[in-house]
């Protein structure tokens, strides 16, 4: 486009691709509102790739006096559980209760017993002694009363990121990675200006609401104060290791020795997640975040506490990740896990910033910013608050080659893409994971992957469950996908150069501690 042609207008700019501005452009878009979505990365590059991967009301917002945040949650979360299933998947947590360790059964019992209420469920159970080791074999018993289990949900953030976009798409919504806004400004009486430049130059657009979720980076697009209030930016990091070092089947709930903070160990895509931590962060937001030796350290206490025989140590680790969570502070000294997860809205007549929030909650926060911008939208007509977010996935027979298992999850993947998703390569699993090499193909051809991390850490999660962030995969996944990614020999190692770099320096663990 020429700088000299008339901008093209939207309704709605959404500037941020992870799971709230996900979430603000299908709402948008099935409002009737022309939409645009630009995310300067790829999508869901930054926290939504990196969170705790759990779908879930936050307990600990229920004990720290927020009712209201726990019960939008749990209600999302049983939307989800019905609207995608084999994407958000329910999972049974343990909690185990130690003689002078808080809480005891008794009170979390009863914390359990009004959770279950907000959500319209019955999910608690108390678990005598005798049985425990059924449940988590290897756990530490010394003086262990008792343990307490309920139901959340789990999901793979990423992919539901990409759900969302599809969903927003198929309402009429334009969607673009690797795309950034430029500039943002607004003329008196006017519509909102915004510049957005890719790799093949730049365009001007105008907007009647500009929706800034950016997240952690929120601040760079305010135009006045707010206060006391701004965003602080907390990392959390995990770590990934072998479901055999560590053969967890529910998500263990545990005070972490050193400060009672809460530590999961949990299965997730046929490996065992350990997190997260809860730290400022403190460096460049333009930077891959990655954990640090003592977040490492900080994290196997946790494990050699619930497991002492475990011996689970740094050789046994397979990736890590870190996610910075764009937390709001009004200014206070709170400790990080004090800091309350609500989202935070402000209106600079028509730019909408929003940060905060759960990953759980991106439906209501995206109507919350909609109902915000209402008088700058006057076409909107926003959809009944029970409308599902994701179309039905239409019934097909499960291919004989296909494991129930991985059947329900390629559907909650993929929702009504299934069919062409199975017949864009090979059934044949991939290095042991539960990965189809027909996904890999899907995901080169229909999922706007850019660079190779695009595919192998947020399209697929290869390059966290393969050891070596799937090194040994790399010769193969280049001789099946050269015809269509079209990279010649150069960029292809460029690609993967680029790749193992950015793997080992944010997705392992720090160089110093590297067996």
């Amino acid at each position: 486009m020429s700088m000299t042609d008339p901008a093209p207008h939207y309704d709605v700019i959404v500037i941020g691709g992870g799971i709230t501005g996900a979430g603000v452009a299908r709402e948008a878009a099935a409002a009737g509102l022309k939409t645009l979505l630009v995310e300067q990365r790829d999508y869901a590059w930054g926290t939504s790739s990196r969170s705790s991967k759990m779908i879930h009301g936050g307990l600990r917002y229920l004990a720290g006096r927020h009712p209201g945040l726990t019960r939008d949650a749990v209600q999302e979360r049983e939307r989800l559980l019905e609207q995608v299933p084999g994407l958000v998947d329910r999972m049974r947590y343990v909690m185990p209760h130690y003689r002078k360790a808080f809480p005891g059964p008794r009170l979390f019992q009863k914390v359990l017993w009004l959770y279950d209420r907000l959500a319209g469920a019955h999910t608690r159970q108390l678990i005598p002694v005798t049985e425990i080791l059924q449940w988590l074999p290897g756990l530490e018993t010394e003086g262990l009363k008792a343990a307490s289990a309920f139901t959340d949900a789990v999901t793979d953030d990423a992919r539901l990121v990409l759900r969302v976009l599809d969903e927003a798409r198929a309402l009429g919504a334009v969607t673009r990675n690797y795309t950034r806004a430029t500039y943002v400004e607004k003329p008196d009486d006017a519509p909102w200006n915004i510049t957005i430049a890719d790799d093949s130059g730049e365009s001007r657009l105008t907007a009647a609401v500009v929706v800034n979720a950016t997240g952690a980076w929120a601040e760079h697009l305010w135009r006045g104060e707010h206060g006391k209030e701004h965003i602080r930016p907390l990392r959390g990091s995990h770590l990934v290791v072998p479901y055999e070092r560590l053969p967890v089947s529910v998500s263990l709930t545990l005070q972490h020795p050193v400060d009672k903070r809460p530590v999961f160990l949990f299965p997730w895509l046929g490996c065992t997640v350990v997190g997260t931590t809860d730290l400022d962060h403190d460096d460049d937001l333009s930077l891959e975040p990655h954990i640090t030796e003592p977040e490492v350290a900080y994290l196997l206490q946790a494990v050699d506490k619930a497991f002492p025989s475990s011996h689970v140590d740094t050789g046994d680790i397979l990736s890590t990740w870190a996610g910075v969570r764009p937390v709001v502070t009004r200014g206070g000294s709170r400790s990080p896990s004090s800091e309350s997860r609500e989202h935070v809205i402000w209106n600079e007549g028509g730019l909408i910033s929003v940060a905060g929030g759960k990953l759980t909650t991106f439906r209501r926060i995206a109507r919350d910013v909609l109902l915000i911008g209402a008088p700058h939208l006057q076409d909107m007509v926003l959809q009944d608050d029970d409308a599902p977010v994701f179309q039905p996935t239409a019934p097909m027979a499960l291919p004989r080659a296909i494991p129930h298992l991985t059947w329900r999850r390629l559907q909650g993947h993929y929702g009504h893409w299934l069919p062409q998703v199975l017949s864009a390569g090979p059934l044949d699993r991939i290095a042991g994971t539960d990965y189809l090499w027909a996904e890999v193909h899907w995901a080169v051809t229909a999922e706007s992957v850019v660079h190779l991390d695009d595919l192998l850490l947020r399209r697929t999660r290869l390059g966290l469950l393969c050891p070596d962030g799937a090194s040994d995969l790399l010769p193969e996944i280049q001789r099946r996908l050269a015809p269509e990614m079209n990279w010649s020999d150069t960029q292809w190692r460029q690609e993967i150069d680029r790749y193992r770099q950015l793997w080992r320096s944010a997705y392992y663990l720090p160089e110093s501690m590297v067996p």
